[in-house]
This record gives structure tokens, C-alpha cells and sequence, in this order.
């Protein structure tokens, strides 16, 4: 057996995302990955150039679970709600690495593809091109802004905190206890206000 354990991309993306998952996305630096390899650092770059191009790879890796296929159909409302049912749930799995995801695809080829197949898809169904890239900036919108924070953890399971001075809130402190479930409702009525709102608009024509 060797002596040495042996490297691959695929268990450094591996264990670069538990770590992430784990320390947050500050947490990870290319010389703990590679302890936690059992290796010297100097043995990942002959995988892996730099750690942004490490954390690319583990960002494809997440994002494959993004459905998209729904927009190759010709049915956009469909498209919209798997992609961003899907999106979420990737997102979800891996809460630490969002912030990095939120800057948008790069030059990952993966996401390219999937945004250039939703655009495209869009741009089939009627929409322009210039709205078409609007909808899927507004479907980023509510996707990372759902992933980046709870609502409903926010809040204090202290019920004195909001009794006497917000009457109106005398249940907030119950949020918490409830915020998975809450958070999920919440994303799903913005997204069924957001497919909504765009089926009016195209009834009404006011496609650019």
C-alpha cells in the first residue's frame, strides 16, 4: 500500500467543502486543506492553481444540482419554479459558501451554460432579451437573498422583549422555533408572487 494518500480533485473539493461547511468560507486556507489531507500544500497545486480556482471547482460541483431543465420545455413558469426550488435547495445544503456563490458565474463553465440554456429558454418563450436577462437577475434576487439570511430566526425567543412595547409582534418570539418551516413558506410565496406577477405582465404585453 502506499505510503503517502493518494490526491484526486475530486477529494480535494471534497474535504475543501467540509471544511467550509464546517469553519466557514474564512476558514478554509490551501495549507489546513492540506493537513486535513495528510499531504504538504505543495502537492495540491499540481491539482489545483489557487485556492479561488479550488473554490470555482467546489462551486460547480454545488450548482449541479441547479434543475434547468424545465426552461428546455418551452414552458418558462415551470423553468422558473424548478430552477429556483433547486437553487435554494443546493444553496441550503451549503449555507457558508453563498456568500462566494453571490458574485455570480465567473467564468464557470457549468453556470455559463445553465444561464445561457435559462436566457435562452426565456428568450424562446417571447421574452426579450433584455428582459430576459431581468428575470433571471430577479431570480438570483430572490434565491441568494432567501439563502444569505433567516427571517425568522432574527427574532428573540424573548416574548417580553416585544410584549409591551410591539403588540403587534407578542408572538415574534415564536419565530424561531418555527423558522425552517416559516423560511420555506415565506421563499415559496415570494416565488409564486414573482412567476405571477410576470404572467400578468406578459398577458398585459408589456414585454420590451
Amino acid at each position: 500500500m502506499p505510503r503517502n494518500p493518494i490526491l484526486s480533485a475530486s477529494r480535494i473539493r471534497t474535504v475543501a467543502l467540509h471544511i467550509i461547511d464546517r469553519d466557514g468560507l474564512d476558514g478554509l486556507s490551501m495549507r489546513k486543506l492540506a493537513a486535513e489531507l495528510g499531504v504538504q500544500a505543495a502537492s495540491l497545486y499540481g491539482h489545483v492553481d489557487t485556492k479561488d480556482d479550488l473554490l470555482h471547482e467546489v462551486a460547480a460541483e454545488i450548482l449541479a444540482e441547479v434543475d434547468v431543465s424545465g426552461f428546455a420545455g418551452g414552458d418558462w413558469r415551470h423553468g422558473l419554479v424548478s430552477a429556483a426550488r433547486s437553487y435554494r435547495a443546493a444553496l441550503a445544503a451549503h449555507p457558508n459558501i453563498v456568500p462566494f456563490l453571490a458574485y455570480g458565474p465567473a467564468h464557470r463553465e457549468a453556470s455559463l451554460r445553465r444561464l445561457d440554456l435559462v436566457h435562452g429558454g426565456l428568450v424562446s418563450a417571447g421574452w426579450s432579451r433584455r428582459e430576459a436577462t431581468m428575470i433571471a437577475a430577479s431570480l438570483m434576487y430572490l434565491v441568494f437573498g432567501a439563502a444569505l439570511s433567516s427571517f425568522s430566526s432574527g427574532f428573540s425567543e424573548d416574548q417580553a422583549l416585544y410584549r409591551d412595547r410591539y403588540p403587534n409582534l407578542d408572538k415574534a418570539h415564536l419565530l424561531p422555533s418555527v423558522a425552517r418551516e416559516l423560511d420555506r413558506d415565506s421563499f415559496e410565496l415570494a416565488l409564486e408572487a414573482f412567476v405571477t406577477g410576470l404572467a400578468v405582465r406578459e398577458r398585459a404585453g408589456a414585454v420590451d
